[in-house]
């Protein structure tokens, strides 16, 4: 019978360098800050029942949201960061002005909805550069998330009265 000889051969010259899935461009992205394009850019989130219609226009970083500025529609600090992250994450900080139409839901549907907004209106305003990041950030994406309805013979969606055998 034939044996088998394991050859073993060995890896000569370098080791292979170590691989990674982060993009390098977010990462330049976030570490210099770029000078924003002169072009405004307008689109529309949606959060639970809160529709945001948003419009960025280039300038200082004036906010105008239902015609109130941002820290009197949102007094809470995490809402007015939230509405913020997309600047921050691009770091556009300051360089447009963001003029804003909400109706509907609650606050923090609210922040959500102009969140999406202004993440939608940065990436159509330069698609090559922001979308990476944006999408990496999940900034793009739709909260699909919403109430669910009340069932019929429960007291809400899905509590029910307390059983009794007897």
């Amino acid at each position: 019978m034939a044996q088998n000889t394991e050859e073993t051969t060995e890896f000569e010259g370098e080791t292979p360098s170590t691989y990674t899935t982060e993009t390098s461009a977010s990462a330049a992205v976030a570490d210099t800050e770029r000078a924003p394009l002169t072009v405004p850019g307008a689109a529309v989130g949606r959060r639970k029942q809160a529709i945001a219609r948003v419009r960025l226009v280039p300038g200082s970083g004036k906010w105008t949201v239902n015609g109130r500025t941002l820290e009197n529609f949102f007094p809470n600090k995490l809402h007015q960061q939230d509405v913020n992250e997309p600047f921050k994450i691009l770091g556009l900080e300051g360089a447009y002005d963001v003029i804003a139409r909400i109706n509907g839901g609650g606050i923090s549907g609210q922040a959500g909805a102009l969140r999406l907004g202004i993440a939608r209106s940065l990436n159509e305003i330069d698609r090559d550069a922001n979308r990476a990041t944006l999408k990496k950030a999940g900034y793009l994406t739709r909260d699909a998330r919403v109430i669910e309805r009340k069932k019929a013979g429960l007291k809400k969606a899905r509590k029910a009265s307390q059983f009794s055998k007897r």
